[in-house]
């Protein structure tokens, strides 16, 4: 499947074939793909949980209001970014630059980011996001689909899968094989409500 297919069949779905698994190796294709999604000053700072554990989804499943798709898409992936991974070893982010390069990377990232609590989690956010529609585009391209989730407790599946006190948890994403499609595209705005060159028009009194 081509790009163009991927972005324009990929839909979020919530039915999923319970009795399918993917193997480690689809896995390991998958996320080896995702961490190759840009970051800001290639901080990397995502972290991913793949809930294997039949008691822990179902744990998070009633921490998402019943969701079924929780326990039965093939991956349930929860998509985690540490806050201050600008602090910690950062010269390992640019270890194989040149040296003027990481000369000049490692004084930046130390001024961008400290005291800068509002941009910690903003580029955290930012980057979780870009590898989130990586993985989507990746799963589908690999015959799987895929649904973004927010619509569960936030602090109960932090309590559940141990997040670090400095980690923050961006979304989940569920992957699976579809049972049902999704449903028609419900309301698409047109490209020119959305898209503009140069500023934003007048706007009309």
């Amino acid at each position: 499947m081509d790009i163009k297919e991927a972005i324009l069949t990929r839909r979020s779905v919530k039915h999923y074939d319970p009795e399918h698994q993917m193997t480690a190796e689809e896995v390991n294709m998958l996320m080896e793909h995702a961490i190759l999604s840009p970051t800001a000053f290639n901080l990397q700072h995502w972290r991913f949980v793949n809930v294997e554990d039949n008691a822990l989804r179902q744990a998070i499943r009633e921490a998402s209001y019943g969701q079924a798709q929780v326990t039965d898409a093939s991956m349930l992936l929860i998509l985690c970014a540490d806050l201050n991974a600008w602090e910690k070893d950062p010269q390992r982010y640019w270890r194989h630059a040149p040296k003027e390069v990481q000369d000049f990377m490692l004084p930046a990232i130390e001024g961008y980011y400290t005291n800068h609590h509002q941009g910690q989690r903003d580029e955290c956010f930012r980057s979780a996001g870009i590898a989130a529609g990586t993985i989507m585009l990746m799963a589908k391209g690999m015959g799987y689909d895929s649904c973004p989730m927010d619509g569960f407790d936030f602090d109960k599946v932090a309590r559940l899968i141990n997040l670090p006190h400095d980690h923050v948890i961006v979304m989940m994403i569920t992957i699976g094989k579809k049972l049902q499609d999704a449903r028609p595209r419900s309301g698409q705005l047109d490209l020119e409500e959305v898209f503009f060159t140069n500023t934003f028009p007048e706007q009309t009194k």
